[in-house]
């Protein structure tokens, strides 16, 4: 009996339509003549939870950090158990098996991980669904693969999913504790993909604060030759007076002086270079799913999950192809569906669609249709299936509008212009300008707006005027030639901020994340990687981190603003954390897994190393913030003004961990009386040669690796240390009992600290019992008799 396991019920409903009928439905199953076809609901097992694998670590402790499992447990979701008892039983009675699961890595890995988890070692097909519409079904069902083929994509979502496993398991606990010893509350969540971007959003907004507008002056001329005038640029030498570090010119007295000098005449310019050349500009590439996102938060505004929820739509709808795609290639074998699907955009009821659809060329093939640049899956285009747009919601129109045209652009001419680029010396000054001149529009008249878009962002606005000027008309003129200054004018401009990001633009970033990546070799070799995170994640990361409160929508654009939570976070964490070259190199790894090389178990050790510096790093770190003080004697946690029943006092935020107290004065902490200054007592008798024991005057301070210790606690270090630490007779202020039947800490336990041992000490006014947690406990307790009263 052969068994098709779908990754979701409406592919399954899909594959059987398409096999030999009739459709018989059961309990989470159909029978056909050609086999019975289950489903799963997405992953429907689960990684275990750290306390699945020990109970101790429901509790969360720094000393059980890092947690690594030597076997890796799956547990089946508690949502999903009556339909893995379907899909058991289904196994259970399997001669072969159809993997059926999207044509991606996950979907690999989640059919993959069922099969393992029971042990299954039959056969094992796989079906490749790039779309849902019969034609594309029945025809995969024909080309079946061997699922063996795919085990190096089901390694990479593997070891990616252990990976982040790794990773937010232990650093979400190591950074949250750390939180919790400087008083935070909340869970702070760490991801290998998740904190990175963030970080991103933290930077810029810091840029953004930090940014003070420059102003900067640009000089434009006016020359002509006999075939008709031009304006060309000034460009400073670098010798220039007045330039900054940017080489831009800031003083205007500068700028005034160097108009008046041109306005002189005193000699004709003349052409030092004349460079024309032929380009040509290549059709755009159909869809991945992050371009698509991109694109769409662009020109409509749409948030990447919108979008991708949208093309899963589409996709259900049988109207696209797989939605998840991280290809923007197609294969050569269906080149000829091109002729069915542009037929059905000329009859659809969408005016510009038709209009270009009728232009076609079907001679025109693309770069486009490439068949190594294909993978499990590829480029997302409409489908043979005719579509209804009236059907639609407005969303679905706008994305299928957008896969559509990208589609329609691979069957237009290349766009072809002639770049001409001019360098005029005018009174051993340079003035530099550039033009085009579109020779053939081909491709580009799908996307020439006759009115821009009003939502344009700065960094359209600048891609927008740097175009204006290279389409400047130019007169015909020669390398040599001579032109006449005719005027020139200075214009006085100012540096503008960068801007924040949007939803679109955040996802840009992670996949192209080589921008941001601050080693210069690293930065080479992820160029051409995949960014960070995959196609059906990275709208899923930004929103969590919407929903977590480290990022706040803000305005009609909804930019993305960091919250103060994601600022404690970031600045507590590593740059290994932080910045995203680690993370990107461990795409870069995933990447290579799923093409054959390096192997799971290197990578894991690896993540394995990382996480634990990671954790030893967390153990150390203070998250104290602007207007906080950090505890000058644990240097973990931070002071707190707290109630007592003497006033206001402030404590150590890391109680009971650390015990420290000070005063409060004018609503400060008095951090400098804490250094427990002894004027009361006398010297006493320490091993010199310990470089922890620091002498001043009368004054005697104890510190424990820069953290400063009281006398009590040092005493009380040392006598379980066995060290010898006696103090003198003359040492009379609170001197420990010498008889040799009291023992240094007593049977008596502090009634008002319940911390401390009591110790009788022999003062002034005769004996009396004391806390040994002193400075921290300052109870005292008559002595009756060599017995505390208490």
């Amino acid at each position: 009996m052969r068994l098709y396991i779908a990754e979701k019920p409406s592919m399954g409903a899909e594959i059987a339509k398409c096999l030999t009928g009739p459709v018989q439905r059961k309990d989470g199953y159909l029978i056909t003549k050609d086999g019975i076809v289950t489903w799963a609901f997405g992953h429907i097992l689960r990684q275990a939870e750290p306390e699945e694998y020990n109970a101790k670590y429901k509790n969360w402790k720094a000393e059980d950090l890092p947690i690594i499992p030597k076997q890796w447990k799956m547990i089946i979701d508690e949502s999903c158990k009556k339909q893995f008892g379907i899909i058991k039983n289904l196994i259970d009675k399997a001669d072969e098996i159809v993997h059926a699961g999207d044509p991606d890595r996950e979907g690999q890995l989640l059919i993959d991980e069922v099969l393992d988890y029971l042990n299954f070692k039959k056969p094992v097909k796989r079906i490749l669904l790039n779309a849902l519409d019969e034609e594309s079904i029945k025809k995969a069902n024909k080309d079946l693969r061997d699922n063996r083929d795919f085990l190096n994509l089901k390694k990479s979502a593997l070891a990616r999913a252990r990976a982040d496993w790794l990773i937010g398991m232990n650093l979400s606990r190591a950074y949250t504790l750390a939180a919790r010893r400087a008083g935070k509350k909340g869970v702070f969540a760490v991801g290998r993909v998740k904190t990175p971007t963030l970080a991103l959003v933290v930077r810029r907004e810091r840029e953004l604060k930090d940014f003070k507008p420059v102003d900067y002056f640009t000089i434009k001329a006016i020359f002509a030759n006999e075939n008709g005038e031009f304006s060309a640029t000034w460009k400073p030498k670098d010798t220039q007076a007045g330039l900054d570090f940017e080489n831009r010119l800031i003083d205007e007295n500068i700028a005034k002086a160097l108009i008046g000098k041109f306005a002189q005449k005193t000699e004709a310019g003349k052409i030092t270079a004349y460079q024309k050349a032929q380009k040509k500009e290549a059709q755009r590439l159909p869809f991945s799913l992050s371009s698509l996102q991109v694109l769409a938060g662009k020109k409509y505004g749409y948030d990447p999950q919108l979008v991708l929820d949208t093309a899963q739509k589409l996709y259900e709808k049988k109207l696209t192809t797989y939605p998840r795609s991280d290809c923007e290639y197609l294969p050569q074998s269906q080149f000829s569906d091109a002729k069915i699907i542009l037929q059905n955009l000329y009859n659809i009821n969408e005016k510009q669609l038709a209009n270009w659809a009728k232009k076609c060329d079907l001679k025109t093939k693309s770069r486009a249709w490439n068949d190594k640049k294909i993978t499990a899956h590829h480029a997302i285009i409409p489908t043979k299936v005719k579509v209804n747009l009236m059907s639609l919601t407005t969303e679905e129109r706008n994305i299928y509008f957008l896969i559509a045209q990208a589609y329609i652009a691979q069957f237009y001419p290349v766009h072809i212009y002639d770049q001409t680029k001019i360098s005029i010396e005018y009174m051993q000054e340079l003035f530099v300008t550039s033009g085009r001149v579109v020779k053939q529009m081909g491709w580009k008249e799908l996307y020439v707006q006759n009115n821009k878009e009003k939502s344009l962002n700065e960094d359209d606005k600048k891609e927008d005027n740097e175009e204006k000027e290279e389409q400047n008309s130019l007169p015909l003129m020669k390398k040599g030639d001579e032109v006449e200054y005719v005027k020139g004018e200075y214009d006085k401009k100012s540096t503008k901020p960068p801007t924040r990001f949007t939803s679109s633009t955040l996802l840009a970033g992670m996949k192209d994340i080589h921008k941001y990546v601050k080693d210069v070799e690293v930065k080479k070799k992820l160029k051409d990687i995949y960014g960070i995170g995959t196609e059906a994640t990275r709208a899923t990361i930004i929103e969590d981190l919407v929903k977590r409160n480290f990022l706040q929508l803000e305005g009609k654009k909804k930019y993305l603003v960091p919250t103060q939570s994601a600022y404690i976070l970031i600045d507590a964490l590593p740059d290994e954390m932080t910045y995203p070259d680690s993370t990107a190199v461990w795409e870069d790894y995933l990447h290579s897994l799923s093409e054959g090389q390096g192997t799971i178990e290197e990578f894991l050790a690896k993540q394995a190393e990382f996480t634990q510096n990671l954790c030893i790093k967390a153990t150390k770190t203070v998250l104290v913030q602007e207007h906080e003080y950090k505890c000058p004697r644990c240097n973990q946690g931070i002071l707190v003004k707290r109630k007592g029943k003497n006033g206001e006092f402030w404590g150590c935020s890391n109680f009971p961990n650390c015990r420290m107290t000070c005063n409060d004065v004018d609503g400060k902490p008095d951090i400098e009386k804490t250094k427990f200054n002894f004027n009361n007592y006398r010297q006493m008798s320490y091993n010199n040669s310990d470089k922890n024991y620091i002498k001043s005057g009368q004054n005697e301070i104890f510190q424990q690796d820069n953290q400063l210790i009281s006398a009590w606690d040092l005493i009380a270090r040392e006598n379980t240390k066995k060290m010898n630490f006696a103090p003198k007779e003359k040492f009379s202020a609170m001197p420990i009992e010498k008889n040799k039947n009291t023992k240094a800490t007593s049977k008596y336990l502090c009634t008002r600290c319940k911390e401390g041992n009591l110790r009788r000490i022999r003062g002034k006014n005769g004996w009396f019992w004391a806390c040994s947690n002193y400075p921290h406990c300052t109870a005292t307790y008559d002595d009756n008799n060599g017995i505390p009263v208490l």
